[in-house]
């Protein structure tokens, strides 16, 4: 998995969670772990530790993997972290059997651009899994007009506090496109001091039937398939694609 540079410095990590103040995506993985009686999950992915710690807080026995040091360092230290084993690297430094459910959430499937390393990442969840286990993953649909790399339109700014920066605004650009493939910065202007931060990064947009293709071919089946947070079917339009597929 790629390593976005905003990953890789610890003032833009601190910033993480203000950005991603939404619990819709952390509020639905921690549903399904409950309704699937997972005595233990994987994060793969895990970033700040947010969905990895709300895990553990209900009673799951948790793994966080994430290639990040800063994001790791971040997790530790978060309330509950110390509940949580963290692994510093990507999903290949998994164990075999050892998890119920394996969980990607924040676009993590678009994260990992390249297609060796998603068809790598899905070998090692098919891996970590017992029999009977599942994989449980969100993209954004690409036939869903108007996304960008934030769902937001590009250039629109936002306003969040950070307890290092002060007030800072934040906003995309995209810099290239290369059919799924999107690459863009994100700036980070410090209102204090005037300082601005850019992180690039890129994110592959994958049709559903690239990714149900690649899920059997990794010995996995399609079991539910959501169109939103909400559970609504896929239909033209949906935002998203949410994948809950059993391990063969």
């Amino acid at each position: 998995m790629a390593v976005f540079s905003e990953y890789a410095d610890p003032r833009l990590v601190a910033l993480y969670d203000a950005l991603c103040t939404h619990r819709r995506d952390t509020d639905f993985y921690l549903e399904l772990a409950a309704e699937l009686s997972a005595s233990s999950v994987v994060d793969i992915g895990c970033g700040t530790g947010l969905l990895a710690c709300d895990l553990a807080e209900r009673g799951h026995a948790v793994i966080g993997v994430d290639p990040s040091p800063a994001m790791i360092g971040y997790a530790r230290n978060r309330t509950g972290g110390d509940s949580v084993r963290w692994i510093e690297g990507d999903a290949s430094l998994l164990g075999a059997e050892q998890a119920d459910l394996v969980v990607m959430n924040g676009h993590v499937a678009q994260v990992i651009a390249d297609d060796a390393d998603w068809d790598r990442c899905l070998r090692a969840a098919h891996r970590a899994l017992r029999p009977g286990g599942r994989i449980a993953f969100e993209t954004r649909n690409p036939d869903a007009a108007g996304w960008t790399v934030s769902g937001t339109s590009q250039g629109e700014r936002r306003r969040i506090a950070s307890p290092g920066l002060g007030q800072v605004q934040v906003w995309h650009r995209v810099t290239d496109v290369l059919g799924d493939l999107e690459r863009f910065e994100t700036h980070y202007l410090v209102e204090s001091t005037g300082e601005e931060l850019i992180s690039t990064g890129e994110l592959r947009f994958r049709t559903r039937e690239q990714l149900t293709r690649g899920l059997a071919e990794t010995g996995f089946s399609v079991e539910q398939l959501f169109g939103g947070w909400d559970r609504q079917p896929v239909a033209a339009g949906s935002p998203e694609l949410i994948f809950i597929a059993g391990r063969r």
